[in-house]
Formats: C-alpha cells, sequence, structure tokens
C-alpha cells in the first residue's frame, strides 16, 4: 500500500519540483535544491523558481554547497506537529527525512490506540533512530522508548529535537552503540518490547567502527528483533533507502524471520516526497510495516 501524503498548510517542509535528477525543496523560509537519482523525469516548474533556491548541494565535483552562506548555520521548522532543528550537512543531509513523516503519524496513531485500550504502558525501541522523528512520535503519544544510534553527534541532535518539543523529561533512554551488539545484550537482559522500528543504512559503522552492511547482516538483525517482542507485541516497522530493498523485499524479510509468534497483517509501500497536489512526488525509499495480533484486534 502506498503512502500518498498532500502538503497540510501548517508544515513547514514542501517539495516544490523535481526532475533531471535533482529536487528542489522548502525547508521553513529556504528553498534547497539538492541531488535525486529518482527524479529522472522532466522539471514541471519554470526555471525562475528554480533559480530563486537559496542554496544548492552538488555531488558531481565533490559535496558541497553553493551559496550555504545565505543559510544559518542550523534553523528550526515543525512537520506533523513535531519540531526539528535542521543544519547542512557536508553530505548533504539535513538531519530530518521529510519521506517518513507519514509514518510517524502511523506510529502515533498505534501507540494512542494501544494505550486507549487494555494493553496498559506501550515500550517502543528505534534503532538506527538518526534524529529521532519516530522517537519523537512515540514518545508524544504516551510510550516509553530506547532510542539508539551509533553516532553520538546524532543522538546529541536527537536530545536537543527532543528538548524542542518539550520531551526531555519524557522517559527515552538514549543510547550510543552498534546495533547488534545492544540487542545480543538485551536478550542478555531479558528484556522485551511493544515495538521495534529500524532504519538501517546500506553500509555504516558501529559505534566502535564495527562494519554493518546491509545485505548481509538485515536479516540477523530483524530476526533477533522478533526474538525482542514482548507477549502483547504491537508492531514492527522495518524501512530503508537501500535500491535493493523493495517493498516485497522487505515483507519478505519480516515474513521469512517471523516464525509464527502472532499472525502478521503487512503493509508496504514506498516513502514519498510531496507538496501540492499538482507536484509529482518522489519515491525516497520504502517500508514495510507489520502490524501484530494484539493491534489487529484493537484497530477492527
Amino acid at each position: 500500500m502506498e503512502q500518498r501524503h498532500i502538503q497540510s498548510s501548517s508544515d513547514d517542509y514542501e517539495l516544490l519540483d523535481s526532475g533531471e535528477g535533482r529536487k528542489l525543496e522548502r525547508f521553513g523560509a529556504y528553498r534547497l535544491v539538492r541531488p535525486c537519482a529518482q527524479a529522472i523525469w522532466p522539471k514541471k516548474r519554470d526555471a525562475g523558481l528554480w533559480k530563486s533556491a537559496d542554496a544548492l548541494f552538488e555531488r558531481s565535483r565533490g559535496n558541497r554547497w553553493h551559496g550555504a552562506s545565505a543559510l544559518p548555520g542550523s534553523w528550526e521548522i515543525r512537520l506533523e506537529g513535531i519540531t526539528f532543528r535542521i543544519s547542512p550537512t557536508d553530505f548533504g543531509h539535513l538531519g530530518l527525512f521529510p519521506e517518513q513523516r507519514e509514518l510517524w503519524v502511523w506510529i502515533r496513531t498505534i501507540v494512542e490506540a494501544a494505550l486507549q485500550s487494555s494493553h496498559g504502558s506501550v515500550s517502543v525501541l528505534n534503532l538506527f533512530a538518526y534524529s529521532g522523528g519516530a522517537t519523537l512520535a512515540a514518545a508524544m503519544a504516551g510510550a516509553s522508548v530506547c532510542h539508539l544510534d551509533a553516532s553520538k553527534g546524532m543522538v546529541a541532535w536527537a536530545r536537543e529535537n527532543a528538548a524542542l518539543n518539550h520531551l526531555d523529561r519524557a522517559p527515552i533512554r538514549w543510547i550510543v552503540d552498534d546495533v547488534n551488539r545492544f540487542l545480543e545484550r538485551e536478550l542478555r537482559r531479558g528484556r522485551s518490547y511493544d515495538a521495534i522500528i529500524l532504519d538501517p543504512p546500506t553500509y555504516g559503522h558501529g559505534k566502535n567502527k564495527e562494519v554493518y552492511k546491509i545485505e548481509r547482516e538485515l536479516t540477523s538483525t530483524v530476526r533477533t528483533c522478533w526474538s525482542l517482542m514482548s507477549q502483547n507485541p504491537l508492531f514492527i516497522l522495518l524501512t530503508s533507502h537501500t535500491p535493493a530493498c523493495t517493498p516485497v523485499g522487505l515483507s519478505n524479510i519480516l515474513r521469512a524471520t517471523a516464525g509464527t509468534p502472532e499472525p502478521l497483517r503487512l503493509e508496504c509501500g514506498e516513502m514519498l516526497l510531496t507538496g501540492e497536489s499538482s507536484v509529482l512526488p518522489v519515491p525516497s525509499g520504502t517500508y514495510c510495516r507489520g502490524v501484530l495480533r494484539n493491534m489487529v484486534n484493537m484497530l477492527k
């Protein structure tokens, strides 16, 4: 099932146009042009709009921003009710992946439904958690969250985002660690979670330079995640920006590793960057979410 999210007038992010290997986006008051390999179609908007961009990021002659002096070192934007601090990085990222916003809404909906039922408290594990969009969505809905990323800097950035949303005293555990090592320790400790979210990189490094390659590690990581599910599980959400990880591929991984602990209702599709209805959506990764038996019953 594909997501199709039309830009909300209250959001500070908007896809303005795309095409010819680039995308033009608005982050608050600033318009930025960045590379976009998926945008193989022609641009729809006129050249004047593209030329009005405040800054442009290029990879063709080394990673660099043009016009970055027109941008502040960082600024805040609000997306789906969550405030983020964003900042231009040397990789062209800003500390935010807007294509995941529909999933934040879904997370919040599931957690709220569980808490309004007889489920009681909800515990969420967020792996490869980056700047914390999913963590903040779950915490805002009332869940306790374990937020893990191998980058100390990204965990610090996520904690800043939590403070911006008045969640600095929320029940969030902030962990800097290698994912697989952490999961092994959680198993030995006998810990469990009602919901698990993971967004693994194509290639990454752990806290102590452990190498993570998605084609080699993902199946094992997901299998361990299933072992950490509680007796009253709600959902598992797997997302990816790796081209080989298609929606069906992610679905197959969830099904093949789950065994038979709980019946699944799987929903899969592409994550999309979107703007107004006239703007072509840009596919920006894939997702597969498995709703487990308890949650299926609650949503009937």
